[in-house]
């Protein structure tokens, strides 16, 4: 069985978030819709709806992210869930114990979700495999794989600003080949029906045949950059890089680094995004980051609406039934 098809329980409704890959359209709309309607909760006196009260939710973060354990965490909260985050220099399979141990220890404390988050490409899918029936699992970033709510929270962006995306040109820029963002963002707009995706970087960072996943294929910014309606820009992981890919910072930045110059290649009204964290100077001159196309910060606030919603579908008893 594969990530897309154990996401779903035997009556077709959603019950584990691994991948957006194998999801259909009619699934990522309901995931849309209901972040729609958790987006006033954050402008409440009280952030708080019932929904998930009595309800334990367990960050288990192999692998280090401060933003998407923050929006996970705030997420579950305002959901009424009770959280534990576990900080993962502090795990016990730095001591021999394997992931799998640890989490049959917290399903033993009666945790009814896990957002798991590895290095490591499928861990969000092993765990899934072994869980009984009433826990659900969230895909926080594996490896090179995916990270599905990342891109559910760009799209969300994105359909605020344009939504009609029959008539987008999106442009995914930089470090396509260590990003499971790419990977998650190009498959849920694709689902969506982007008229276009396009992927630009230099060859070193882009994957075999990545021209399969259904995009286009530019290595010079200007020209992938030309008439695009959304531009965004990715981190580039230095940390995952084996070898050098990239000759100097410097000339990273000169050839693919998002600056005003470049930018007005796309649309006059084109949208900037980031999934953060920025390097600034690096991938993004910091004019453009916090000039008025950018809506980095909008994404940040969509992520805690999108993630209630996809908690809220997995354990809230939403309507969540298969029907693409």
């Amino acid at each position: 069985m594969t990530a897309a098809e154990i996401q779903f329980d035997t009556d077709g409704n959603l019950h584990h978030f691994l991948t957006i890959e194998g999801l259909g359209r009619d699934t990522l709309l309901q995931i849309l819709d209901m972040a729609e309607s958790f987006i006033d909760v954050g402008h409440r006196e009280i952030k708080k709806v019932p929904l998930l009260r009595g309800k334990t939710v367990v960050n288990l973060f192999f692998e280090s992210s401060t933003r998407t354990r923050t929006t996970f965490e705030l997420a579950a909260k305002r959901l009424s869930a009770d959280v534990i985050n576990l900080n993962p220099q502090r795990l016990s399979t730095s001591k021999g114990e394997t992931v799998l141990d640890t989490v049959k220890n917290l399903e033993a404390m009666h945790t009814d979700l896990f957002v798991v988050r590895d290095s490591h490409s499928g861990a969000a899918f092993l765990v899934a495999q072994h869980v009984p029936p009433y826990v659900s699992i969230i895909n926080g970033g594996d490896g090179r794989h995916e990270h599905p709510t990342q891109a559910m929270l760009d799209v969300f962006t994105i359909r605020q600003h344009r939504p009609d995306f029959q008539n987008l040109r999106v442009a995914i820029v930089g470090d396509i080949l260590h990003s499971r963002v790419a990977r998650s963002q190009i498959h849920a707009l694709n689902i969506l029906g982007a008229a276009e995706i396009r992927v630009i970087g230099p060859n070193t960072l882009l994957p075999t045949e990545v021209e399969r996943l259904g995009v286009h294929v530019y290595n010079d910014m200007k020209l992938g950059l030309k008439d695009v309606d959304i531009v965004i820009m990715l981190r580039l992981q230095l940390e995952r890089m084996q070898g050098s890919l990239i000759a100097s910072a410097q000339e990273y930045f000169n050839l693919y680094g998002l600056t005003q110059d470049k930018l007005e290649y796309a649309k006059p009204d084109a949208l900037v995004m980031h999934p953060g964290p920025i390097n600034r100077g690096l991938e993004i001159a910091s004019d453009v980051a916090d000039g008025p196309n950018s809506v980095i910060l909008s994404q940040v606030t969509n992520g805690i609406a999108v993630r209630m919603s996809v908690m809220a579908m997995l354990l809230g008893g939403q309507s969540t039934r298969r029907q693409d």
